[in-house]
């Protein structure tokens, strides 16, 4: 088994995060739709916090307090990393047995309706159950999906 750098890790969680359909059915059940949120918010928000925190201590000639500011503004500047991070650890873990039934079942509905699909995984991750549950949320109709939801 290879190392992932963190980089390919927050790579891997962008990639998650672009998968994961948003969906209201799926927040009760996930973490997921709470940490895309945070992580997009964060990534809109967390910069200007940053540039602000520092900006304000040497618009007011407190020299003194930079120090501080320039930890808040790498703390700042950290959270959505953070979430990036748990995302793409999130993305490449082993679906534990009960959702991997729970992806072969929706990964055979799916498939008996016609389309094609990559083929199974055995051991499958977070990541496929991303992928299965877009598809099936874009191919399905809504009286194939009341089983699950």
């Amino acid at each position: 088994m290879s190392q992932e750098t963190i980089w390919q890790n927050f790579q891997n969680g962008q990639q998650y995060m672009a998968t994961w359909p948003i969906r209201k059915e799926l927040a009760l059940m996930f973490p997921e739709p709470r940490y895309i949120k945070a992580t997009k918010f964060a990534t809109r928000v967390m910069p200007a916090i940053a540039v602000m925190s520092v900006l304000s201590q040497m618009a007011f000639n407190n020299y003194d307090a930079l120090p501080q500011a320039i930890v808040v503004a790498f703390f700042a500047l950290s959270m959505p990393l953070q979430g990036l991070w748990w995302l793409g650890k999130r993305s490449r873990t082993v679906l534990p047995p009960s959702l991997a039934t729970w992806y072969r079942e929706i990964y055979e509905k799916i498939k008996n309706e016609g389309y094609a699909m990559q083929p199974l995984k055995k051991q499958p991750r977070y990541l496929e159950l991303a992928e299965v549950l877009n598809r099936a949320f874009k191919q399905l109709d809504k009286t194939s999906l009341e089983r699950w939801f």
